[in-house]
């Protein structure tokens, strides 16, 4: 059964938060796909995970998508295999098909107050649907604190 996880970002960007979640991703050997609210973003984030960090390397791409580890797009298909679906920009998540997947994650800025009522409207969809769902958010330092979690069985 797949798990759900939201991340409310309020003290690191984005930018700063998905490579780490993706380092994490490659790290188990598991491919992802980051679905992306508009093709700017998508462009925005290609550019951002090739110069992040000196000494890493995300192995990731938005064309030949049957190839990438890490999937950038716009779009449903998930042409990859991916494991884990990243969902950014308030895009309306769809417990069936988050089920699909090892892990979806709902990513979210508290300053976006449409992504916020989105993640809000989501949590309750994954619940009710019986998706185990798991709630972090930024402490102080940046660091990741769970705030909430729901397990079908709890």
């Amino acid at each position: 059964m797949a798990e759900i996880l939201f991340y409310h970002l309020s003290k690191r960007p984005l930018e700063t938060a998905l490579p780490d979640l993706l380092e994490k991703t490659l790290a188990k050997g598991w491919r992802a796909v980051v679905r992306c609210g508009s093709q700017e973003r998508v462009e925005a984030l290609d550019r951002l995970l090739w110069t992040y960090d000196e000494a890493s390397f995300l192995p990731h791409g938005t064309s030949d998508a049957a190839r990438q580890p890490i999937l950038l797009t716009t779009g449903d298909a998930v042409p990859n295999g991916a494991d884990l679906l990243f969902l950014l920009d308030g895009i309306e998540a769809d417990p069936q098909e988050m089920a699909r997947f090892t892990r979806a994650c709902v990513m979210f800025d508290e300053a976006d107050a449409p992504a916020l009522a989105a993640a809000r409207v989501a949590w309750k969809a994954v619940t009710e649907a019986g998706l185990p769902a798991v709630y972090w958010a930024q402490g102080a330092g940046g660091r990741w604190e769970k705030k909430a979690e729901k397990r079908p069985d709890a």
